[in-house]
């Protein structure tokens, strides 16, 4: 069974990088341009996985979605990866405290994403 991934990002140059990197890999990936939609798309989706941007426009950002995630059961507590330009130890320490399993900065690597994907994959099929 694929996992599926949800990227939540608002910049349409990342999300085509972040799904060309993974549409080689046994994914069903879906996009969202922003953290409103992408609270949508969690509900109708139930992704496994939320590759997410902190700072995006509309009400939510990508902080609160991810606690909105960790903590409403009924979305399924996916695992989220934060994907952000945002690398001061404060922004680190936000999005763990907001529930992120993990913290990447753009500019990103491609095998390193993959690798930490595959590596919170591993984790949560030793959970279950």
């Amino acid at each position: 069974m694929s996992k599926r991934i949800l990227i939540v990002e608002d910049h349409a140059d990342i999300r085509k990088l972040v799904r060309l990197t993974l549409e080689f890999e046994d994914y069903e990936i879906h996009e969202a341009g922003n953290a409103d939609e992408g609270l949508e798309a969690v509900r109708r989706l139930r992704p496994d996985l939320l590759l997410l941007d902190v700072m995006m426009p509309g009400k939510l950002n990508g902080l609160d979605l991810c606690r909105l995630v960790k903590t409403d059961l009924s979305l399924g507590r996916p695992q989220v990866v934060l994907l952000t330009a945002r690398g001061q130890s404060q922004d680190v320490e936000a999005g763990m405290n907001a529930g992120a399993d993990a913290y990447r900065l753009k500019p990103f690597s491609p095998l390193k994403l993959i690798a930490t994907i595959d590596t919170l994959g591993a984790q949560s099929s030793e959970l279950s």
